[in-house]
Parts: C-alpha cells; sequence; structure tokens
C-alpha cells in the first residue's frame, strides 16, 4: 500500500468504528454485536480522530500521486474536516424527531441487517444491547442540550413521545424490534427469539421509557413554540446551519444565496406547468393546475399493491435503455418493497458482499397520498438512473479505489444526482404520458420548494407555518405531504436543499462540457466522468469533469 492507500484504509475504518451498523449494512460482520455510541464523550473522540486524519491528508506531498489518489487525498481532507464541523455543534442534542428518529428507523433497518452465519446471529442480542445504551444516551444529550439552551420544537417533542408510547403500548410479542434478518441453516429460531425477546424486555423498553420520560417531563416544559422552529432562534444557531449548509452542499453557498437560488427555480416552474398544463389538465392557469393534481381522485392511487407493481415496471423500463446512456451499468440488482413506516420512499443501497442487492422502498401506508403523476419520477430518481445506479457503480469501482471511496456518502452530489437523473429520464424517453412529466414538475416543485423553507426556517426566522403556507402556494403537493416535509426540514436542517443545488450545480458542469467539446460531446462519457469516481463534493467534481473532459 502507498501512504495515501494506508491512510484511506485507516480513515474508513475509523469511519465504520464510529458506525457499527453501517459497517454490519455493507456485509463487514466484525462489529455484529456492537451499536453506535451516542454519548457526547464517543462523539468529541470522533471529531478529534476526524481533524487528525484531515491533517494527515494534507501533509501527504501531492507530487507524484496519480489522479485517483489525489482525489483520495483532496476526499479525505474535505469529508473528515466537513463532518468534523457538524458534528462541533450542539445539532445532536435535538433527539426528538419524529421523522427520522431511532422510533421510526430502527424497525426498518434491524431487517437489513444480514445474518450470514450462526456466530453473527450469537452476537445479534448484544446489538440491541447496544441499542439500550444508545436510548439512555439520548436522554443524557437531550439533558445536555437543555442546559446549553439547545431545546427541540414542541411539535418534535410531542410527536417523539406519541411514537413510544405506541411503541411500549405493543405486546411484547409484536415490537417491531423481534423482526431481524432471516437466519441461517442450523441457528435455532425458537432459542434466537427468546434471547431477542429477553433484551427487548430488560434493556430496550426500559431505555425507551427513559428517553421518553425525559422528553415528557423535562424537554417538553421547556420546548420551542411553531412560532420559533428555527436554528436561528438558538444559541449559536446561525453558525450551526451556516455548518449544516456547507456539509449538505458541499458548497460555500449563504443561506440568502440558497433562499435566493429557490425563488428563482420556483418561477421558472411556474412557467414550464403553465406550458404543459393545457395538455394534462386542460387549463394554463397555475392555480387550477396544482388543484387538479391535488384534488382530482382519478389522478391519484388507491392501492398500495399497485404503486408497488408500477414501481417495479418503470424501473425495468429504464434499466432496459441505461446502456445507451452509460458506459457502464449496475451490476448489482434493484427491488422494489412496499413499507408502513419511513419517508414516502427511500432507497438503501447493496452489501458489499453481494449478499443484498439494493432496495427501493414506497411507503404504501396511504396509497391515495401518492398522485399517478409523481410516481415514475420518483422511481427513476431512487432506482435507475438514480440513486441505485449511482451508488451500485460506486460500490463497483475496482479494487485499486480505497473502500471508503466505494461507500462514502456526499449528500449534494448523491441527491444532486437523483434529481438530475429526473429530468435525464425525460432525455431518455423514459416517462410513459405527459402526466408523468408533470410528475417530473411536481418533484421539481418539491426540491425548489426546500430552498425557500429550509433557509426561511433556520436562516430567516418563519414560522412552520409560513413555510407550510409557502409550499402550499407554490407547489402541487397536499396539505397532507407538506406538513411532514416542513417538519422534516425543520428536525433535519440543512440537508433538504442538498437535491436542487446538486442538479443545478451537475447540470452546469454539463453544459460547460458541452460547451468545451462541442461535436465531441458524448453523453456517455459525462456521465462516466461524474459517476465512476465515487461520491464527490461539488467543487472537486467539478474539477474532476474538466480534467476529464478536457
Amino acid at each position: 500500500m502507498t501512504s495515501i492507500d494506508l491512510l484511506a484504509h485507516d480513515y474508513w475504518q475509523a469511519r465504520l468504528d464510529a458506525s457499527p451498523t453501517e459497517r454490519h449494512l455493507l456485509g463487514d460482520y466484525r462489529d455484529v454485536g456492537h451499536f453506535e455510541d451516542a454519548s457526547r464523550a464517543a462523539e468529541d473522540r470522533l471529531v478529534a480522530t476526524l481533524r487528525d486524519f484531515a491533517a494527515r491528508a494534507e501533509a501527504v506531498d501531492p507530487t507524484g500521486l496519480d489522479v485517483q489518489q489525489g482525489l483520495t487525498r483532496r476526499l479525505i481532507a474535505d469529508a473528515a474536516r466537513s463532518l468534523a464541523d457538524l458534528l462541533d455543534t450542539p445539532l445532536a442534542d435535538l433527539v426528538a424527531d419524529p421523522v427520522h428518529g431511532p422510533q421510526v428507523s430502527w424497525a426498518i433497518v434491524l431487517p437489513m441487517l444480514t445474518i450470514p452465519d450462526a456466530q453473527a446471529a450469537a452476537a445479534m442480542p448484544a446489538k440491541l444491547d447496544g441499542m439500550g445504551d444508545h436510548l439512555h444516551a439520548l436522554a443524557q444529550r437531550a439533558r445536555e442540550g437543555l442546559a446549553r439552551g439547545w431545546t427541540p420544537p414542541r411539535f418534535a417533542v410531542e410527536g417523539t413521545i406519541d411514537q413510544i408510547d405506541a411503541l411500549l403500548a405493543l405486546p411484547l410479542e409484536q415490537d417491531p424490534l423481534l423482526r431481524t434478518a432471516a437466519l441461517p441453516d442450523g441457528v435455532d429460531e425458537e432459542g434466537f427469539r427468546a434471547r431477542i425477546s429477553c433484551v427487548l424486555a430488560e434493556r430496550l423498553r426500559p431505555g425507551w421509557a427513559t428517553l421518553r420520560d425525559v422528553l415528557r417531563e423535562e424537554v417538553l416544559p421547556a420546548s420551542r413554540p411553531d412560532e420559533l422552529p428555527g436554528l436561528v432562534h438558538l444559541p449559536g444557531g446561525e453558525d450551526a446551519y451556516a455548518r449544516c449548509l456547507r456539509f449538505y452542499t458541499t458548497t460555500t453557498l449563504t443561506a440568502q444565496q440558497i433562499h435566493d437560488l429557490g425563488l428563482a427555480q420556483v418561477a421558472a416552474l411556474a412557467e414550464e406547468y403553465r406550458a404543459l398544463g393545457p395538455e394534462v389538465v386542460g387549463s394554463d392557469d397555475l392555480e387550477r393546475i396544482f388543484a387538479a393534481m391535488r384534488e382530482d381522485p382519478a389522478l391519484h392511487f388507491t392501492t398500495g399493491e399497485e404503486l408497488v407493481e408500477r414501481s417495479r415496471t418503470a424501473l425495468s423500463r429504464a434499466e432496459s435503455v441505461a446502456p445507451e446512456w452509460f458506459r457502464r451499468v449496475n451490476q448489482a440488482p434493484c427491488v422494489v418493497e412496499g413499507t408502513l413506516a419511513g419517508p414516502k420512499a427511500f432507497y438503501y443501497p447493496p452489501a458489499a458482499d453481494g449478499s443484498r442487492g439494493g432496495t427501493f422502498f414506497v411507503n404504501i401506508a396511504d396509497p391515495t397520498s401518492w398522485g399517478r403523476f409523481e410516481l415514475e419520477a420518483m422511481a427513476y430518481h431512487e432506482g435507475v438512473p438514480g440513486h441505485h445506479l449511482q451508488l451500485a457503480l460506486a460500490a463497483e469501482l475496482p479494487d485499486t479505489f480505497p473502500e471508503f471511496r466505494r461507500h462514502d456518502h456526499h449528500t449534494a452530489y448523491a441527491e444532486g444526482w437523483g434529481l438530475y437523473s429526473e429530468r435525464l429520464s425525460d432525455e431518455m424517453g423514459l416517462y410513459s404520458e405527459p402526466i408523468d412529466r408533470l410528475g417530473m414538475l411536481s418533484a421539481d416543485s418539491m426540491r425548489a420548494c426546500r430552498l425557500v423553507v429550509d433557509t426561511g426556517l433556520h436562516a430567516l426566522g418563519w414560522t412552520r407555518q409560513e413555510a407550510v403556507d409557502y409550499m402550499l402556494a407554490n407547489s402541487p403537493l397536499t396539505e397532507g405531504v407538506v406538513r411532514p416535509e416542513i417538519d422534516r426540514y425543520i428536525c433535519t436542517p440543512g440537508q433538504a436543499t442538498s437535491y436542487m443545488v446538486g442538479r443545478l450545480e451537475i447540470q452546469r458542469i454539463r453544459r460547460e462540457a458541452q460547451a468545451r467539446l462541442g461535436d465531441r460531446f458524448d453523453v456517455r462519457d459525462f456521465h462516466a466522468a461524474v459517476l465512476e469516481s465515487g461520491s464527490l463534493p461539488l467543487g472537486i467534481l467539478d474539477e474532476h469533469v474538466r480534467a476529464a473532459l478536457p
């Protein structure tokens, strides 16, 4: 190994040491019996480790490094410092999160943790024991946040309490954390379930109760009202939000610049709706177009089965033409599964050992909330040519690439690619009908509005209702969709800005490559330059594409 390869190996192992669940999801089973340490001491140790890696990467002499080694050096320095800067805030003290909190996410993730052999099965009860420790640590972090003046919004506290109460009200035999991955042959399933049940009763449920009690008795009385939901209302909140934006967008754009960018995108989309509206809903009036998309029963699904089946059909259609647009396509399969929990749609990448392909989850809890027009854009975003193709290609990079280059994740790159894929799918002729192209605009509206409302909430002091009102007025989304979206932005500051910022940057890089190359431009070469070096911060991506396509 060269010095930079060794540094990359050590960096990735340090990251996975702090994230045993990610290590397990990737098919590395050395930490099956461990779970994330949520204590402040563990977070402080990780921050110090990350800053050390950033300094060590910068100290490597770039002279003599090849292109990919140079990228590795820059990626370690950039990613380690950006994550350390984010962790060096009190954000982790805001433990109340009814959107992505453990009371929601663990039941989704646990069945995805493959159990390949008897040794891994024997270690699983210890993992759940660690989850109990994690809950007690979250309760302590909530108390630390109170002491620093960092209190969550009231709706988030109340929602989290209600979700934990509902979980604890279930009979033990119905606890969702009993649903693990399939057991290998030779493992006594009855004994395994008995051991898991014991840990749930003795460690997890007391942990849930402790977290709930701290939230209800200590955090809730000090929580913020709906009029003060953003970070700007917390001590040091403006700086924390600026770090969120740097981390998620991988740019130096300010909150005001992102806000203005969103306003411009919303205005441009209004013209696209007016151009397509007469063909689909018989009107070019924006309010009438939005009303039809929200209210016309014919434009909405009725069953979860149809949602899943239509998603599979769209994904199959995209996979059939992908080779015409990409030099390489993914080898790992992608399956579509319905779920009753989590966001409206989401994706988990394949395991590195090939034990599990990629999975595109469609939330079928309320099929009528899905417009027929929005499904294809979502399938292309989450599957092919979107997240599955991008993440599977990264995972399938040659062994000469450091492991972290195959699995690391920059949100603006990944989500920017997902949103770029929705427009690319239009170029590829994938949308079945004009109504499906209207769904592409609807998806764009959500992401453009996100730029406005996320910055409005966390930098400009908007109320929760102001954010809801803006999104309802400037997108075809229903109030039932908008309110959870706004709550997501409040609970995860900055993340939602990454989608449109990333897409616009990828499109800009492509336009400049087309202008530079003229007749020599081949979209397959552009896609190869973007995808075949793994996830890159946007500034580094720009430089890399310029070098690859001079």
